[in-house]
């Protein structure tokens, strides 16, 4: 092998020399040399998707629908990531602002991009407290109106991208960090049975999507998992058509929880994929080279727990600039939580969780 990689450095050397002094006489560069040089420099620093795809996993991005007019933006999303995930336009208030009245122009152009740059989609959300239509959120109906609402909505969009998108969450943060069902509106008035209807329309409209339910909080062994890990045990005992969990991770810089690859473990081993599906880590700001260096060994980590866990499909990061980030609306005075700057470039992440994806 050493002598391999060797042979591979020093013809690599021979047709950088030759480019390099072709240049410099004005000429034309041989072809052989030219495409040797390429190859050289492109094994040495491959993609984040070609990476992860030598262990068969994924390495997806929440894209922001707004932002793929920006042609670096839109060469990042589709040259190192191998799944998208619609920041936003997927869910209820952008496909349905009014009942029965759909607005799919933003997931389709999500959709379209994906399959112009063989990427597989990953949609989010069917089924989620927040982010309603007001005629939902504020509506009153009966308890039967309701679940026909739910599932025509959830039948609908599966059927409009039956196979396109790959993944779906179908229900969204269902939980209270003390493990209780979350009291939204479609838990106060269906009760629990309203998460498996959820599903069970959803295998319906596409019986070869993956199902999974999402939540935050969960990434390690604690009251919140818990009590999604006895949902998800439940569901596979009703026979729910449940496929997998996404594990949100928006965590902070050295705060990745110690029991994480052995809570994705016990999920894994009831017999459903395992995803994180939303990675960011936020530090306070300003950034320096300490937190960086922190965050970059925090990234590196998170991929190798998935690595660890063989039903662990994939890891999609929540964004990848800086720029584009949540984060600091959200949590006042912390930010900085991506692969990339404000200026697109590589942070020392980048390098961290490509490394990570790449296993021993």
């Amino acid at each position: 092998m050493k002598l391999q990689l060797l042979s591979l450095r020093r013809a690599h050397a021979t047709a950088l020399a030759a480019v390099s002094a072709a240049l410099a006489f004005g000429l034309a560069a041989p072809a052989h040399a030219r495409a040797e040089a390429h190859t050289g420099a492109h094994a040495a620093n491959p993609t984040l998707r070609e990476v992860a795809a030598r262990t068969g996993r994924f390495v997806g991005t929440a894209v922001n629908d707004g932002r793929l007019g920006d042609g670096t933006y839109a060469n990042i999303a589709k040259s190192e990531f191998s799944s998208v995930t619609a920041e936003n336009a997927m869910k209820w208030g952008s496909v349905e602002p009014n009942r029965g009245q759909f607005n799919w122009a933003a997931a389709d152009r999500l959709v379209s991009f994906a399959q112009a740059n063989n990427q597989k989609v990953y949609g989010h959300t069917l089924v989620w407290h927040s982010q309603m239509p007001g005629w939902l959120e504020n509506g009153s109906f009966s308890s039967t109106e309701l679940r026909t609402i739910m599932t025509n909505h959830v039948t609908t969009q599966v059927t409009r991208y039956k196979g396109k998108v790959q993944r779906w969450d179908v229900v969204n943060e269902a939980f209270n960090e003390n493990g209780t069902l979350r009291g939204s509106k479609f838990y106060n008035q269906l009760g629990q049975s309203y998460i498996a209807d959820a599903f069970r329309a959803a295998r319906a409209a596409d019986p070869s999507a993956k199902l999974f339910i999402n939540d935050y909080n969960t990434e390690g062994t604690n009251a919140k998992s818990d009590g999604l890990y006895n949902l998800v045990k439940s569901l596979k005992a009703q026979g729910v058509p449940i496929d997998g969990v996404g594990f949100q991770s928006h965590l902070i810089v050295g705060q990745v929880p110690s029991t994480m690859k052995a809570n994705l473990q016990r999920f894994a081993d009831l017999g459903v994929d395992v995803v994180l599906s939303e990675l960011d880590i936020r530090m306070s700001t300003p950034a320096d080279a300490a937190k960086l260096q922190q965050q970059a060994n925090d990234y590196k980590t998170v991929a190798r727990n998935c690595l660890a866990v063989a039903r662990c499909a994939g890891i999609t990061v929540w964004g990848f600039g800086d720029r584009d980030s949540w984060v600091p609306g959200t949590f006042p005075g912390q930010g900085a939580a991506n692969l990339y700057d404000t200026n697109y470039q590589p942070k020392p992440a980048y390098n961290a969780f490509r490394d990570g994806l790449a296993g021993s």
